[in-house]
């Protein structure tokens, strides 16, 4: 989970800016478009071969390709750099996912997958930021060449993991998944706050003005590390009470958050934004995929995971696609304020799943 965190996320939001403003979007919405496209197959694969298979191609995948990325500037080859990396971080997710899982007891699965979210959190925590530095005082070749051997020499620990049980319960498969309100409601919910973190790391750097530069590698910093302590808060929470009682509160802290930071001229006030979305977003995450766990026989955890992290990767692809082409009408300020107030949609879904939770209790 470290090897493919720091090779994802130092790279993620250095690769829009060695693209350029003009191919930023379509760089990150092709890495998430294709990761996307994995996490569909990943289930089945999962299935088929077991964890260990699925999480070293998905390794390998991720890494060598960092590799060769700086070999050319020309937007189709960094696209299609984007397109074999997203592939391979799809795999690592979903076998990843559906592995821990199966080892946290269900008493504890709040608490336990918070801990699983600050094992990957730490890593892009300090990557992300860590990545735009390196970038702007070593250059880009040292960040991707970086990035690949992160995610190469994780290999290695593979063979120490334990890999798929047998079972005689029926797989979820992701068509079930999909048909499965349970499961999509909170995967919606969820990939609403994950649009917002894609406008956020494809775009923040490019809106606040070239004078601040230090705090949009504070900004990047604190985000994630708001995110990771907000999600093992919730995990605790959840297990003592209801996770389901978070879902609304995590939606209205990460559209306010985007809100504040649409004042992109403010370093107070970008920083201060990005701390609430954070927070919002980390809460958002433990909520939901605590629910979808619960939801699910253990065979259904690869799905489980696959939705998720769908929902996720989704969320930012459509995030960085769509905000690129509004803010090119409207300008970076008003289109983070559209973006806060488009997110209050998910308000729907999130009260129609606590309705019938509720229900169900009853």
């Amino acid at each position: 989970m470290v090897g493919a965190s720091v090779s994802f996320f130092l790279l993620l939001s250095v690769v829009p800016r060695y693209a350029t403003a003009s191919g930023a979007g379509l760089a990150t919405g092709a890495l998430m478009l294709a990761t996307v496209l994995g996490e569909l197959a990943a289930p089945r694969l999962v299935a088929r071969y077991g964890y260990r298979v699925a999480l070293i191609a998905g390794l390998a995948l991720l890494g060598a390709p960092a590799l060769a990325l700086t070999a050319s500037r020309d937007m189709a080859w960094i696209v299609a750099i984007c397109l074999v990396r997203g592939l391979g971080f799809a795999l690592t997710l979903v076998a990843g996912g559906a592995l821990t899982a199966s080892l946290i007891p269900a008493g504890r699965r709040g608490e336990g997958l918070a801990l699983v979210g600050v094992v990957s959190g730490v890593p892009s925590l300090i990557a992300l930021p860590l990545g735009v530095w390196l970038a702007a005082h070593v250059g880009c070749t040292a960040v991707a060449v970086t990035a690949g051997v992160a995610a190469l020499a994780a290999i290695a620990s593979v063979p120490g993991l334990p890999d798929r049980e047998s079972t005689t319960e029926k797989p979820v498969g992701m068509v079930a998944g999909l048909r499965t309100a349970a499961l999509t409601r909170p995967a919606v919910v969820f990939a609403t706050t994950a649009l917002a973190t894609g406008v956020i790391v494809t775009f923040l750097p490019l809106a606040v003005p070239a004078a601040y530069t230090g705090v949009v590698a504070a900004a990047l910093f604190i985000q994630p590390a708001a995110s990771t302590a907000a999600r093992w808060l919730a995990g605790r929470y959840g297990d003592r009470h209801d996770p389901a009682r978070l879902v609304l509160p995590s939606l209205a802290l990460s559209s306010s958050g985007m809100l504040i930071t649409a004042l992109t001229a403010s370093p107070v006030a970008v920083l201060a934004g990005v701390t609430v979305f954070g927070i919002g977003f980390g809460i958002a995450q433990n909520a939901t995929l605590t629910l979808m766990y619960a939801r699910v026989p253990a065979s259904g955890y690869g799905t489980v995971s696959a939705l998720w992290n769908l929902a996720y990767d989704g969320g930012m692809g459509v995030g960085a696609v769509g905000f690129g082409a509004l803010a090119g009408r409207t300008g970076y300020a008003p289109a983070f304020a559209v973006t806060a107030v488009l997110m209050l949609v998910a308000v729907i879904p999130a009260m129609r799943d606590r309705r019938t939770s509720a229900t169900k209790k009853d």
